[in-house]
């Protein structure tokens, strides 16, 4: 490694380079040259503010204008030359600005430290992260209102502790999922609105004595406001450590749908049939289907979780302002971000072109007697039982529809009477399972008016 380049950047307190360990350690170009366009945008603006705030001249402005320009050229042909030896995206882009326009390029850094430019780059990253989630989870709540609005009437089972409860209809088990993801996409707008200041200009951690405009340069790049403390805004990573706990509880969401798709699949359940394009075959047993697609999106979930973790136990422990550790912020949410959108995206896949097996949803939505707290319903309606006293009643009957081997509908009224003579005829409209959903007409109830309701209300939330 050359000694006078590092002493060159680093500045005249060390006598020479870093050896190979610390640059390996030390070095940051190898991931955060993902933030290239954020970090010349950045550069953009600070100069343009120098400028007009007489601190540069108009004629360094324009050729650092150029300069930097020139160098998103080259980096997005894949022109430009990234060194480890400069450390990271800052240094590289302003080693080159040097090469390309000579000393105006050492004006740009004036009133500005690394420890601000990487908070402005880094919060302008996640910021666009945020929006591209925005949209896929849009995308995919959109996904899940056709399915349920074309399966509002379509009859299955609804579970407990994995075991049939009650019968529900699958519009209104896909609202469900509407909802969580709602959720999802209300926390990406909350945490857009509380990153929406503009880090440059806090300096290294005291801000600066130039006569600076941090308004300008906070609106320049899309900011409604800079920061307020300096020392906090060098600090600060929950812009990010907000990011990956949206994502994290996403991811969580994701992989509870996945695991369904993934028992609903096999032939045990019957309920859904994946399309091929989201299926693999086995290499040994030529009639596997696998739900391959919804496994994996399972599993990235960990690497999501993971990925906040990580952020929270490196944050856990500094103290302000900024230290070193924090260059240790940015792989685990490039890797989250990258394993969400794609996560995502494979799922609005599945969701759009999943076959719905009507038959065997209805056929398993009657088994368990799942009508039976209908029937305990129908004893306090009808008959005016309290409801312990029905639900006793309810249970007495399930147990001889199970001894005889038959559902509640197949008993007859005779036996029923036994159980409790105020059972009548009217009974057995309640005790089948189109006659149980369109029951339950309370609000967020599964009757298949509710839920054409509920899709009118999110389309128009949308």
């Amino acid at each position: 490694m050359n000694g006078k380049s590092s002493n060159k950047m680093w500045g005249g307190r060390f006598a020479s380079g870093p050896d190979a360990i610390m640059e390996d350690i030390n070095a940051s170009i190898d991931f955060d040259r993902k933030l290239y366009a954020e970090d010349i945008r950045g550069s953009l603006a600070h100069a343009d503010m120098l400028a007009t705030t007489g601190i540069i001249s108009s004629d360094d402005r324009d050729k650092i204008v150029q300069g930097l320009n020139t160098i998103m050229s080259e980096i997005e042909s894949g022109g430009f030359e990234f060194s480890r030896r400069l450390e990271d995206i800052h240094m590289n882009i302003e080693a080159r600005l040097s090469d390309l326009i000579g000393p105006a390029a050492g004006r740009l850094h004036t009133a500005r430290s690394r420890n601000d430019q990487v908070a402005l780059d880094f919060r302008m990253w996640v910021r666009a992260e945020i929006e591209k989630t925005q949209t896929a989870l849009t995308n995919l709540i959109g996904a899940f209102l056709n399915r349920a609005e074309e399966h509002a009437d379509t009859v299955m089972p609804g579970f407990t502790h994995l075991q049939t409860a009650q019968p529900v209809t699958f519009g209104h088990h896909c609202m469900a999922y509407v909802e969580m993801f709602g959720r999802d996409r209300s926390r990406v707008r909350d945490a857009l609105a509380r990153l929406d200041e503009c880090p440059l200009g806090a300096a290294a951690l005291a801000g600066t004595g130039f006569p600076i405009d941090r308004h300008n340069t906070a609106g320049a790049l899309g900011f409604s406001a800079p920061t307020r403390n300096s020392i906090d805004t060098v600090s600060d990573r929950d812009f990010a450590l907000e990011f990956l706990s949206m994502a994290a509880i996403c991811g969580t969401h994701l992989s509870r749908l996945a695991e369904e798709i993934v028992i609903w699949s096999t032939p045990q359940f019957g309920f859904v049939r994946l399309s091929d394009a989201f299926s693999t075959g086995s290499s040994i047993m030529p009639q596997k289907k696998n739900p391959d697609a919804a496994e994996l999106v399972r599993a990235k979930t960990g690497r999501i979780s993971g990925a906040l973790i990580a952020l929270l136990t490196v944050m856990k422990g500094l103290p302000l302002a900024y230290s070193k550790d924090m260059q240790e912020d940015k792989e685990q949410v490039f890797d989250a971000a990258e394993t969400l959108e794609l996560a995502i995206a494979a799922m609005t896949g599945m969701i759009s072109d999943l076959k719905v097996l009507n038959d065997g949803m209805k056929a398993a939505a009657g088994s368990g007697y799942s009508t039976a707290t209908d029937l305990a319903d129908w004893l306090v309606r009808e008959a005016g039982l309290p409801f312990r006293e029905a639900h006793h009643v309810t249970g007495r009957a399930v147990a001889l529809a199970e001894e005889r081997g038959c559902d509640l509908a197949d008993l007859p009224l005779e036996d029923l009477r036994d159980l409790n003579p105020s059972v009548n005829e009217g009974v057995y409209s309640v005790l089948t399972v189109e006659a149980s959903v369109a029951s339950r007409t309370s609000f967020g109830g599964t009757a298949p008016d509710n839920v054409r309701e509920q899709i009118a209300w999110w389309r128009a939330q949308l």
